[in-house]
Formats: C-alpha cells, sequence, structure tokens
C-alpha cells in the first residue's frame, strides 16, 4: 500500500506549521514526495520513505551530515523542519504501516533535461560535489553516525543494495556473459584503486538530474536519501545516470572537472577511475530497474539498458574510451 495524499495531509499535523491546503504527489522512485501548500501560503515537500529502505538511524545520519553542511558550508541544499516534538524524522501509523517522514522547506525550480547546453550545470554541480567531500573528509560524524557502503560487492553481489543485476530485464545469455566478465573486472580494478581516505568516503551518491532543481543561475541539489560511503569520483557516474551510453557525457565529464579540480585537485588515477565508476553505476541501475519494476523512471529506461551495459562494457573491457 502507497502513502496517499490523505496521509500526507495527516502527516502534516506532525510539524508545527498551517493545516495544508494543497497536497500533490510530484515523484515515486525510492520514496514518495509530495509538495504542500499550507493555509498561509507556506510551501514545503514531504518525504515518506520507502519501508525497508533506510532505517530510523540511517536516516538522522543523513539529517545530521545536511545539517553539518548547512552549518559549515553554503551549499544550496533541502533545510528540513523540526516536528512539534523537536525531531526531524517522524514516524507516522498508516494502516499498520509505520512510515518514517520528513519535511522540507520548498525550494524554486525545474528539473533540467538531459542534452546540449549541460555543461555549466555539470561545472557547478562538480563544484559542489568538491567542496562536500572535502567536508566529509574534514567532518566528525556522531558516534551513532549510519550509512550504506556503496562498495563494488555491495552493488555487484546478488543482495546487492539495490537487487541483483543478473535478473534485470533484457538480460540475455550474450549480455550476462559480458557483464560476467564486467564484474570481475570491475572487483579488481576497484580493489585495486583502493580505499585510502583522499577517494573513499561520505557522498552524495545520486547527483542525477532528478535530484536537482535550476532557477536561474541558481542550482540546488536535493535528496539525499542515498548518500553513503563509496569512491568520491562515483559522485560524477551518479549525475550521469540513465545518460551514461550517450556521447556528451564527455563534456560532461571535462565540465564536472572544471568545477571539482580547482577546488579538491585529482590525481591523474582519480580522474581514470571515473569511467569504473560510470560501469558501476550502470549495473546499480541495472539492479534497480528490476527491483523498481513498479516506478515510471523504472519503465521508461528500462528498453535497451541491459544491452547498453553490455556495449560500455565491452568498451571498458577493451581498454576503449568510452564516449569515442
Amino acid at each position: 500500500m502507497h502513502p496517499t495524499v490523505d496521509f500526507a495531509v495527516r502527516a502534516l499535523a506532525n510539524w508545527p506549521v498551517a493545516p495544508a491546503a494543497e497536497v500533490r504527489l510530484v515523484n515515486y522512485s525510492e520514496n514518495h514526495t509530495f509538495t504542500v501548500t499550507s493555509a498561509d501560503g507556506a510551501r514545503y515537500c514531504l518525504r515518506v520513505h520507502r519501508p525497508g529502505y533506510q532505517s530510523p538511524r540511517s536516516i538522522a545520519s543523513e539529517l545530521d551530515w545536511l545539517d553539518a553542511l548547512r552549518r559549515d558550508t553554503d551549499l544550496p541544499i533541502p533545510n528540513p523542519r523540526a516536528g512539534r516534538d523537536g525531531y526531524l524524522l517522524q514516524r507516522i501509523e498508516d494502516g499498520g504501516v509505520a512510515r518514517d517522514c520528513v519535511l522540507f522547506d520548498f525550494i524554486e525550480g525545474e528539473e533540467p533535461v538531459f542534452g546540449g547546453g549541460l555543461e555549466p550545470v555539470f561545472e557547478t554541480l562538480g563544484g559542489y560535489a568538491a567542496r562536500m567531500h572535502a567536508h566529509a573528509a574534514a567532518w566528525r560524524p556522531p558516534a551513532d553516525f549510519a550509512r550504506q557502503s556503496w562498495s563494488a560487492a555491495h552493488v555487484l553481489d546478488p543482495d546487492g543494495l539495490w537487487g541483483d543485476w543478473r535478473v534485470a530485464p533484457g538480460m540475455t545469455q550474450a549480455i550476462r556473459s559480458v557483464l560476467d566478465r564486467l564484474d570481475a573486472k570491475l572487483r579488481a580494478d576497484l580493489d585495486a584503486y583502493g580505499f585510502g581516505k583522499d577517494r573513499f568516503g561520505l557522498i552524495h551518491a545520486d547527483m542525477r538530474l532528478g535530484n536537482l532543481l535550476v532557477d536561474g543561475e541558481r542550482v540546488s541539489l536535493l535528496d539525499f536519501d542515498d548518500s553513503g560511503f563509496c569512491w568520491f569520483a562515483y559522485d560524477f557516474a551518479a549525475a550521469v545516470s540513465f545518460h551514461e551510453t550517450d556521447s556528451i557525457v564527455a563534456a560532461l565529464k571535462d565540465a564536472w572537472l572544471r568545477g571539482y579540480a580547482p577546488l579538491r585537485p585529482l590525481a591523474r588515477e582519480d580522474i581514470a577511475a571515473m569511467d569504473a565508476m560510470v560501469l558501476l553505476r550502470r549495473m546499480a541501475l541495472l539492479a534497480w530497474i528490476g527491483s523498481h519494476a513498479e516506478t515510471s523512471l523504472a519503465r521508461r529506461h528500462e528498453p535497451g539498458y541491459a544491452e547498453g551495459a553490455a556495449g560500455l562494457a565491452e568498451r571498458y573491457l577493451g581498454g576503449r574510451d568510452l564516449w569515442g
């Protein structure tokens, strides 16, 4: 059973805000997101978490990092609202299901469309990523901080965080053969790249276009729900989610680096690892499409996604440029 608009209206009573005048479901991928206009004209976004994905402790940890980023940087990121009990995270009963909810201030803007002209957005995102990675490397989380790891095993194993890529839609024997070889190479390459503090740490992990809002020259970064421990270079791969095979990704990579490198210099091996991250993300999304088949996002990208993954894999396995 999915949360309804009626549930969202009722849930809003847990926060010290005016009653809802208008509530609308605007997104369902991992969680349900509702926009709320209250009776006094104030606007909010209510995030209702998918049961069983994140625990209350991990959601609270996400909010701890958001609080630290808001305190220590001027990054344009969501601002959560405390409930009447003083806590940001509210657990609300919904027909026998306990739903974890967070209310955020509304952010103006439109989701950018993939295509030409995105280089300025990606240069901005590269700068945001560099600042977040520098913050994460220096920040001391609370003792009970807990977020998932996006290591190769957590993505590629049959019980991976988003499911098993091996049973994804469109998986033929020929595609499976190529992706089995990619699986083995990614594990080996990323193990060799290593987990040093200069390259592996707390990241956003889902900086895709669906989590951006552009309002004039301002680019806001949303939805830290997938944030966790991974290679810093993975944030670029997440930014090109579902579009990894498009030839313009090469230009977007260059733009990202123009924004990133001046703030947080990268070694040659860090830049080289970005291609491995693109393949790792593609495999993660292949699993996600299979395990979230009920969502419109999965249905939209399912056709040809496994075949596209195999094509990228062949280039990577052959040592060729992914977009050349």
